[in-house]
């Protein structure tokens, strides 16, 4: 009993809430929690009076200066609300105004407690932080537990402001240098994260802390063995730069509300310490990976409408040829710097952001000529090429033309030392990319590729060797004139490179270049096809993904994105076509829809979708905009059909594709966006969505609107925003905020019937918010008009969903009923039309329109029960068996009339 009483409440307390009476919605949440004991109902309560809290003190913003009772309803809920200044303000107005109330003079006194003990915790805190600093400075002391446990409230209380300010005012940035200067790893770990919270989003603390700090010895910090400690200190300089570079953007005085000095100098010391740490022969291989990483995301322009490139060009100038020492570094080579797997292609995808954000010729010369002095040494020169052409490959190309440099790469291919052939190898694959350039190496390499292969003992450089012959033998893709080597040839290929890849004795390093050759051979449908039917080498794939070495996700996403056949397709010219049919090259039965969906399904089987989710979660350099871009293709592949999106959604693809459709390139945005859109027609966005993520849904569903989309495209963002637009008014709002209401009505005037629907279905749902139905009442505007003239239209969905539209506009805003006669004269014909329709559906609705207007104004409903509309509704108003719901609406609107005294009531009616 005590339970169904607390929920009656509960939905007492709501209802209030819906009717704008807060205060009185509180008393019945308030009274709600003091009967009920469930954990889950007094949580749900809980935040129920919480946003009465803050619509109180929105809705006593300004209240009468002598309206006590405003004044004293504020009080409590700023008090409610951790805001005690402001409570004690409109506390003491209210006593000034009633001197001898009582519960006023309670309320101070008690608010006066509250204040005092506030002051007392923040001078507790002060000594709070000293006592944390002691326990992790002193050295005597054992208790591992307390350390950790010290060190874990220094870096919670440094993520709120006003701990990081007291901190930062209590000597922190000093004391946490001396924790940095222990060089123990948990002490280094507590002060860098700490340090996060200090310079976040505040550029004066972080000024001062790289000050105290100073350059060399963060530069130092992040060049350390300890994998963990390297991380955070690459996460606290991310958090430098990003505090830093805000001031360089604006005049930056923001929260903390102090002018500091131009923080350009030290922007390029930080950065002159990264490209030092780079060549530096002291720093371990995993922390010069991480300053690769901070220069791609802190030196290139974030996008073009940025006009300064400064940073770019002072990087190149000064540090190319550093970041180019790396990229031909050979991983493992005895005497050369410590790198990993991934240094080569961190340092790829520098060199080309920082290519892409040169704006002139001139600025690209330079790049081109510093790229060609740094080319000395041949072998060096070689592995070199290798990195320039997987990163900004016209330079790599440029280079590759010098005089002697194929030759070079050809010769090097042929060396009895294990390492140069290995380095030259990769080379010939990536020059291999152009079919001219392609054919000079099938005329001048293939042979030597196929002796490597054959015959060296190394199964690195032999799965290197098999790697080229497999790009040369596809460097037509799907263009079968193009081959380079005779049929079968590439079958063959594909299954040596599906054993290696099963191969776990190998290494991963060496298992990837297994997964590049199907890269390539994927492009022939019947690899393709047997690639599927494997299982075990589908599972190694996708458990590559996880390992180490990122440098596989290009050629992981590639080999998905042939077996699912996502490329963009041209239309083949039909003359070609016929040649090409003649010549037996045209599409194999295996590229059909049916075996491109049988494939799909296989994929899904084996896990495709969590291996893709894993590749989207990677913070490496490797995941491109060109990576992202596939991986989109191949999420749109994999729910294309609308029984399998359940599965996509559970494995993790929902959450993967919303931050593939907000980064990279336009094509692979709209890629993902367009999966998002199917994934949300066809399940429960809530479901599939859940929590605050739908809402980050709405902003790619709303760019598939854009005029430059393609029609499918436009019409699935308009189904989806039209399920998220019925489920809540935030995310109305939201949609609001995104601007698509221009765009949603744009598509109601399209030719195309069915988007013309899904637009008028989308704009029925979003006029349920007030701003939307305000549209319609906008002066020297034609929504409303349209919206009448669609429910007299034909089609019968259109005039569904336009019906459905009024039916909702007129029961929400009244004055929109006494506008509807104004807007066209048909609109009398148009009414009568939905009441006489054959379907219920239209019926019912055209009866609600009919009995809002009725109920909005005496003179519409003057006008309705003078024409034959009285007759209709008095025929409807019998009909209690058959149809219910439009008998009780046609019943409503006689009796409307009945008491405008505009009819008389019917002697036979009970």
């Amino acid at each position: 009993l005590r339970q169904v009483t607390a929920g009656q409440l509960r939905e007492q307390g709501n209802a209030l809430f819906q009717a704008g009476d807060h205060a009185a919605a509180l008393a019945a949440y308030t009274e709600a929690l003091s009967l009920c004991e469930a954990e889950p109902e007094r949580a749900v309560l809980h935040r129920n009076r919480a946003a009465c809290y803050l619509k109180l003190v929105r809705a006593g913003r300004a209240p009468d200066g002598r309206d006590v009772k405003a004044l004293f309803r504020r009080s409590q809920a700023l008090q409610k609300l951790g805001r005690l200044d402001q409570a004690v303000t409109d506390l003491q107005r209210c006593v000034s105004l009633e001197p001898k109330n009582k519960a006023f003079q309670e309320a101070l006194r008690s608010l006066g407690s509250s204040m005092h003990e506030r002051v007392s915790t923040m001078s507790c805190t002060d000594s709070k932080v000293e006592q944390m600093f002691q326990i992790l400075l002193d050295p005597d002391e054992k208790d591992a537990d307390k350390k950790q446990k010290a060190a874990q409230n220094l870096i919670v209380l440094a993520r709120e402001e006003a701990g990081a300010e007291k901190i930062f005012q209590s000597d922190g940035v000093r004391l946490l240098t001396r924790l940095l200067d222990t060089a123990k790893a948990d002490l280094m770990l507590a002060a860098l994260r700490t340090l996060v919270g200090l310079c976040a989003g505040h550029r004066s603390r972080t000024a001062a802390v790289l000050a105290e700090l100073e350059a060399p010895r963060l530069s130092a910090v992040l060049g350390v063995e300890h994998e963990q400690v390297s991380l955070a200190a690459c996460n606290l300089l991310h958090v430098m730069f990003d505090s830093l570079k805000e001031g360089l953007q604006k005049d930056f005085r923001g929260k903390e509300d102090a002018v500091v000095p131009d923080s350009s100098k030290d922007l390029k010391v930080l950065i002159k310490h990264l490209l030092e740490l780079l060549v530096l022969e002291g720093a371990s291989a995993h922390g010069r990976d991480n300053a690769l990483n901070l220069l791609i995301k802190v030196v290139p322009r974030k996008s073009s409408k940025e006009t300064n490139n400064s940073l770019s060009l002072w990087v190149i100038d000064q540090g190319l040829k550093k970041v180019l020492e790396v990229g031909s570094t050979v991983c493992g080579a005895p005497g050369s710097l410590p790198v990993t797997e991934n240094s080569r292609m961190s340092a790829s995808v520098l060199l080309s952001k920082l290519y892409d954000d040169l704006k002139c010729d001139a600025e690209r010369e330079n790049f081109h000529r510093l790229c060609k002095d740094y080319l000395a040494g041949k072998l060096r020169a070689v592995q070199a090429v290798s990195c320039l052409l997987q990163g900004p490959s016209d330079a790599g190309n440029g280079v590759l033309e010098l005089e002697g440099m194929m030759d070079s790469v050809l010769s090097l291919c042929a060396s009895v030392c294990e390492a140069h052939q290995l380095v030259a190898v990769e080379a010939l694959i990536h020059a291999a990319d152009k079919a001219k350039r392609a054919s000079f190496i099938t005329a001048n390499g293939v042979s030597l590729l196929k002796e490597i292969y054959k015959h060296s003992e190394r199964d690195s450089i032999r799965i290197r060797a098999l790697v080229g012959l497999c790009k040369l033998g596809s460097a037509g893709g799907t263009d079968f004139s193009m081959k380079q080597f005779a049929e079968g040839s590439t079958m063959k290929l594909a299954k040596q490179c599906r054993k290696w890849l099963c191969n776990e004795a190998m290494d991963a390093g060496t298992r990837r270049w297994a997964v590049e050759g199907l890269a390539y051979l994927t492009f022939d449908a019947d690899v393709k096809e047997e690639f599927v039917e494997d299982k075990a080498a589908m599972q190694a794939m996708f458990h590559l993904v996880r390992s180490e070495d990122r440098s596989v996700l290009y050629a992981v996403a590639s080999t998905l994105v042939n077996c699912t056949n996502s490329y963009d397709h041209e239309e083949p010219d039909p003359q070609m076509l016929e040649l090409a049919k003649y010549a037996k090259q045209h599409e194999r039965g295996w590229d059909k829809p049916d075996f491109v969906k049988r494939r799909v399904r296989k994929l899904l089987t084996a896990g495709v979708v969590s291996a893709l989710a894993c590749i989207v979660k990677s913070e490496n350099p490797a995941l491109t905009d060109s990576c992202r871009e596939l991986i989109s293709r191949v999420f749109l592949a994999l729910v294309e059909e609308a029984e399998d999106r359940g599965g996509v959604v559970a494995q993790g693809g929902g959450k993967a594709l919303i931050p593939l459709s907000l980064e990279g390139t336009e094509v692979g945005q709209t890629k993902a966006a367009q999966a998002l859109a199917k994934i949300t027609i066809t399940s429960n966005p809530e479901l599939a969505f859940p929590g605050e993520r739908i809402y980050e849904v709405v902003r790619p569903l709303v760019s598939l609107l854009h005029l430059q989309r393609t029609g499918l495209e436009n019409f699935e963002g308009l189904m989806a925003l039209t399920n998220l637009a019925g489920i809540s008014e935030r995310l109305r709002q939201k949609i609001l905020k995104e601007k698509a209401v221009p765009m949603i009505e744009g598509y109601m005037f399209e030719e195309h019937e069915l988007i013309r629907l899904a637009a008028t279905e989308c704009m029925c749902n979003m006029a349920m918010s007030k701003e939307v139905q305000e549209l319609f009442l906008a002066e020297g505007s034609d929504r409303l008009k349209l919206m009448v003239l669609y429910s007299g239209e034909e089609d019968e969905k259109l005039r569904r969903a336009a019906s459905g539209t009024l039916a909702m506009l007129t029961a929400l805003h009244p004055a929109i009923c006494k506008r509807i006669p104004q807007v066209t004269v048909h609109w009398l014909e148009i009414l009568q039309a939905l009441l006489l329709s054959p379907s219920v559906e239209l019926q019912h609705r055209g009866a609600v329109v009919v009995m809002n207007m009725v109920a909005a104004e005496r003179e519409v409903a003057e006008q309705l029960m003078a024409s034959e509309t009285l007759e209709i509704l008095s025929v409807l108003a019998k009909d209690d068996q058959d149809k219910p719901r439009v008998a009780q609406a046609a019943k409503a609107s006689l009796a409307q009339a009945v008491a405008y005294g505009l009819i008389q009531p019917n002697p036979g009616q009970a």
